[in-house]
């Protein structure tokens, strides 16, 4: 045995073994969290399921799982990014979670990128749910896939900077009711099951340049009508994403 073997060799992990560790635990804690998984998997399916199944809203022609299914995708995007990641983000800062793991050797940015990862991987889960159940009801997406990532990735950032922005600005319990009340109206106004065009044009205009709006409305071109990138949507995605998130790290307060 060679002198200095046990030798402690104290000092913090690599960053990106922090990194992934954490976004492993972000997502065990996610997935564990009962009102979690009723926002963000249980909801969606039991619509998704319903709205296809029972003629309760007119969609236009064509199967209604068509209309549906991309609005819906955008509602779990919305779900995690946004409302599960703003209650969870805003309970851990009234405790101090978010206070201890800043004064870790993780940097803030890494906590925040860990919390990003940890959001990407629960909506990965989602859509292939999602899409394997609006297959087996009828559903036939065209387009191209690279454009339905894209603009997965753009209401992503632009829903996590808004999340992002409400926990670290409001106190908990006032995100946790934000967050619900936002969800509830966005899931009603915001294009996923009712058409936009079943409102007056003044607030259609209005409600339009809403993420959600912008997110189901780009992914239904893509994927009912097998358009091609939705530029006029994606734009809007970007601007919410850059102050959303821009806004976040300015604002952002940690205690």
């Amino acid at each position: 045995m060679s002198a200095g073997t046990y030798t402690p060799r104290p000092g913090a992990a690599p960053l990106p073994r922090m990194i992934a560790a954490q976004s492993a635990l972000e997502t065990r804690m996610l997935l564990r969290n009962g009102e979690q998984l009723l926002l963000t998997v249980i909801i969606p399916t039991l619509l998704l399921v319903l709205f296809s199944a029972v003629d309760i809203v007119d969609t236009g022609a064509g199967a209604s799982v068509d209309f549906l299914a991309p609005g819906i995708l955008a509602l779990a995007v919305m779900s995690t990014a946004f409302t599960g990641q703003a209650i969870a983000t805003g309970f851990e800062r009234r405790y101090g979670v978010l206070k201890r793991l800043g004064a870790s050797p993780l940097p803030r940015w890494a906590l925040m990128t860990a919390k990003t990862l940890s959001v990407l991987v629960t909506e990965v889960l989602q859509i292939v749910l999602l899409a394997v159940i609006a297959l087996a009801l009828g559903w036939s997406p065209q387009g191209n896939p690279l454009w339905v990532l894209l603009l997965l990735v753009l209401g992503t950032a632009a829903f996590s900077g808004l999340g992002l922005l409400m926990a670290g600005t409001l106190k908990a319990e006032a995100t946790l009711a934000a967050a619900n009340l936002v969800f509830l109206l966005l899931l009603v106004g915001g294009g996923v099951i009712v058409p936009l065009d079943r409102f007056p044009d003044a607030v259609r205009s209005a409600l339009e340049l809403l993420p959600v709006s912008a997110l189901s409305e780009g992914l239904r071109d893509v994927l009912q009508h097998g358009a091609s990138m939705p530029w006029a949507e994606a734009g809007i995605l970007a601007v919410w994403a850059v102050l959303g998130l821009g806004a976040a790290a300015r604002f952002f307060r940690w205690e």
